[in-house]
């Protein structure tokens, strides 16, 4: 790559980690949602390999929240909103399924896995804009049954490069979880998916040649540094701009642009 696209590459994954990271701040969103799709945009548009683009970018989606999601950790931690007795019960089977979830990823045509992001990401969007909130039904599952729920989360979050709160909340809520504790919880669990998910794609991919440098496995490192650092910077300006906003409205027009980067999944998968 020549020198000039290098910078090119460098400003516009600076530029996606600030939108990102203020975005999450500003709505309470995960940031993969847009990260995936707009790295794969980039990735492709430099003419990385397309077969490894999309695991590319969830990999290194995955990366970016180790470091996003201490800070977050940290101050649901400090609210009291954080359940460590259903972290404990859930952290293994998310590990052991975020590990299986990236060597599945890596077997999967990448147009399958464009597909499933797309739904993921159109499933999300439909949720946010209609403000459904799931109802209490039951109460938490024993250790067999958490193990299993963990494992269904871990999974589902490596193919798609996300937190599992899309998962994680939904699950606790119906288990009578409050749904402030429930999002704590879910922002703890996402470390967990997180590691295990990137370690799952480093190893995927640490056998195959002709990667891109600045590769490990499937991860891209410059897209991890230069996302990590921006989104981290700029969620606290998120957090605190969402006090003086009306923060309902701006989540249903998020929702419209998340169908548009669903859509644009979507044609990558059918193209």
């Amino acid at each position: 790559m020549a020198l000039g696209l290098e910078w090119q590459l460098i400003l516009e994954l600076l530029l996606l980690g600030c939108v990102t990271g203020f975005l999450a701040g500003l709505l309470g969103v995960g940031g993969g949602m847009m990260m995936v799709p707009f790295i794969t945009l980039l990735l492709t548009a430099k003419d990385f390999p397309p077969e490894h683009v999309i695991k590319m970018a969830v990999a290194t989606s995955l990366a970016t929240i180790c470091f996003t999601s201490i800070a977050s950790v940290r101050a649901q931690h400090a609210r009291g909103a954080v359940r460590w007795d259903i972290f404990r019960l859930l952290t293994p089977g998310i590990v052991v399924g975020s590990m299986l979830g990236a060597q599945l990823a890596k077997w999967l045509p990448a147009a399958t896995l464009a597909l499933l992001f797309a739904a993921f990401v159109g499933f999300s969007a439909t949720q946010m804009l209609r403000d459904i909130k799931p109802k209490p039904t039951r109460q938490l599952p024993g250790t067999p049954g958490m193990l299993a729920a963990g494992a269904v989360i871990g999974l589902l979050a490596a193919l798609v490069g996300a937190g599992g709160a899309f998962v994680s909340v939904p699950f606790m809520v119906a288990s009578n979880v409050a749904i402030h504790t429930a999002v704590g919880t879910s922002a703890a669990l996402g470390f967990p998916i997180a590691l295990a998910g990137t370690i799952g794609y480093v190893i995927a991919g640490w056998s195959l040649t002709g990667m891109p440098a600045g590769t490990l496995g499937f991860l891209y490192l410059p897209a991890l540094l230069v996302v990590s650092l921006a989104s981290v910077a700029m969620a606290p300006v998120g957090v605190r701009t969402a006090h003086r906003l009306n923060v309902r409205h701006l989540r249903r027009m998020f929702a419209l642009l998340l169908y548009g980067l669903a859509g644009y999944m979507l044609m990558k998968g059918l193209g």
